[in-house]
């Protein structure tokens, strides 16, 4: 009974001591897929627009 008790005390431990990290990074993750996901829809942006109207800010300021 006392190895069981242990065994659990020392999982217990572990996971309280884990947690923080698991979340944070499970945090980072979903920021991560946010920004690729903004980026995304910002390049198909930019080469409809280029489509429609030619030149963007962007290329302007690469020429110069």
């Amino acid at each position: 009974m006392n190895a069981l008790t242990d065994t659990l005390t020392v999982l217990g431990i572990l996971l309280i001591l884990a947690l923080p990290a698991l979340v944070g990074h499970t945090r980072e993750r979903r920021i991560d897929r946010q920004l690729r996901a903004a980026a995304a829809r910002r390049s198909g942006q930019a080469s409809a627009d280029r489509g429609l109207r030619g030149l963007t800010t962007n290329d302007v300021a690469r020429a110069a």
